[in-house]
């Protein structure tokens, strides 16, 4: 896919790339080779019939491509976008150790965007079955466990805290890598089908635990929207964010608008992300936006930064500064931020992740002057709601122990995603909350 050029979309929030065209969408899936074992099946943590709407796709079927796709992910455009193709579905693909994989993101965001502009269609649900279950939040996971409910003939009622549903893929991913219009319609696909969304409702206190336990099952899919923090000196001063509440403020509250809006952020002229992930990136890029030049530490390598490599590439090309090999120790200012004191890093024997563990070297710090700085450096589920729940245990890192199947140590209760498993990928939550919300669907049939 064609990119925009940087200097003209890092003035802007509209998308980096533009898509397939039909021709090109068609040309890719004639590569295909519809093999009998298909390894991008297996790859994929919702099990699209990949090979089948590839096909349909070569032959000009854009529609039914889409509604293959849509058997198995309510989510195809935001995945398209999003997912990490090249280590999941790609990653299998037989053509990878001989030339290129097949463009599989792309071909699953071609058929989404061409169903959606040309033919929208709902997919069919199951005879009324007069159970009702709870989905707590509206992110990628929440909205699957939702679709796949409803697909069954469940009663399906979700609950989120904010005023816009959607979670993570609302207010945590930058308009330019996901439009916010594609994901509002894919939500609206949902409540088109009969799930009740109810925003501006926090399970734990305007929706209580009592209320919860009336439902015949309940799926908690809060996310993991706590952030972490260094503990480093200088964190409480005016202009230190986590990415968090940065792209929230950005994405969802229009704060890149400001004064129209009434949310400021502010603008700091230099600003130092902390992080390697695909957060960091997004903070970055989009504090390139909103005029600033930007300076991201990783205490890493390049290539040992966890973020996909097309962000990175994307990140590089729109001007953002790569301090490798270095970690921030102390922010530095009084009341507000004027800048990072840092110190270089050594790579040293593999850490469990493979990866060689960096180490300080002494004497080596260095500032970065700076007036603003965001934490990328990971998240964890919210105890808001899950610590209200009697009878559920937690692991080490608060997130809500699950067996295989979501099934939680609390009757009726299941969980999926970041909230069970910690931070990860927009289509493992979806694919951890589709085995729950099938072993809810046995529960409640039982």
């Amino acid at each position: 896919m064609s990119d925009r050029p940087a200097d003209e979309r890092v003035r802007d929030f509209r998308e980096v790339d533009t898509g397939l065209t039909p021709d090109e969408a068609m040309e890719e899936a004639g590569r295909c080779l519809q093999c009998k074992k298909p390894g991008c099946v297996r790859g994929c943590p919702v099990g699209i019939d990949i090979p089948a709407f590839i096909s349909e796709i070569a032959a000009g079927s854009f529609d039914r491509a889409a509604a293959i796709i849509r058997k198995d992910n309510i989510l195809p455009a935001v995945c398209g976008r999003v997912c990490p193709q090249e280590v999941q579905c790609e990653g299998e693909c037989i053509l990878k150790g001989k030339e290129i994989p097949i463009n599989i993101g792309g071909l699953e965001r071609f058929a989404a965007d061409w169903e959606r502009i040309h033919a929208p269609a709902l997919p069919e649900t199951g005879k009324p079955t007069g159970k009702k279950v709870a989905v707590v939040g509206s992110g990628p996971a929440g909205l699957t466990a939702a679709f796949e409910l409803k697909k069954r003939g469940h009663d399906v009622t979700m609950y989120e805290s904010l005023h816009k549903a959607g979670g993570v893929l609302m207010y945590g991913i930058p308009s330019f890598r996901l439009p916010k219009e594609v994901v509002q319609a894919e939500i609206d696909q949902l409540r088109s089908m009969g799930v009740k969304i109810k925003l501006n409702h926090l399970a734990g206190n305007s929706v209580t635990v009592d209320e919860l336990k009336k439902f015949d099952a309940v799926f908690i899919g809060t996310g993991a929207g706590l952030p972490f923090f260094m503990g480093i000196p200088g964190e409480q001063l005016a202009g230190v964010y986590s990415a968090n509440e940065f792209l929230t403020r950005v994405n969802l509250m229009r704060a890149d608008r400001f004064p129209e809006t009434d949310t400021p952020v502010k603008r700091g002229s230099r600003v130092v992300v902390i992080g390697g992930g695909n957060v960091a990136m997004d903070a970055a890029r989009v504090a390139r936006r909103l005029g600033a030049r930007v300076s991201l530490v990783y205490r890493r390598r390049e290539e040992d930064f966890p973020a996909r490599k097309a962000e990175v590439a994307h990140a590089k090309e729109e001007g953002i500064e790569f301090v490798l090999c270095a970690n921030p120790v102390r922010i530095l200012g009084e009341q507000c931020v004027t800048g990072v004191e840092c110190i270089r890093m050594q790579m040293c024997d593999p850490d469990q992740s493979g990866r060689p563990e960096p180490v300080p070297v002494e004497e080596s710090t260095f500032l970065i002057d700076a007036d603003m700085c965001i934490e990328a450096i990971g998240q964890g589920p919210n105890p808001l709601l899950i610590r209200k729940l009697p009878g559920v245990e937690y692991g080490r890192k608060g997130n809500i122990i699950v067996a295989d199947d979501g099934r939680s140590s609390l009757p009726g209760f299941y969980a999926g995603g970041d909230v069970a498993t910690g931070a990860a990928t927009v289509i493992l939550a979806m694919g951890s909350a589709k085995n729950a919300a099938h072993a809810i669907d046995r529960f409640l049939r039982d």
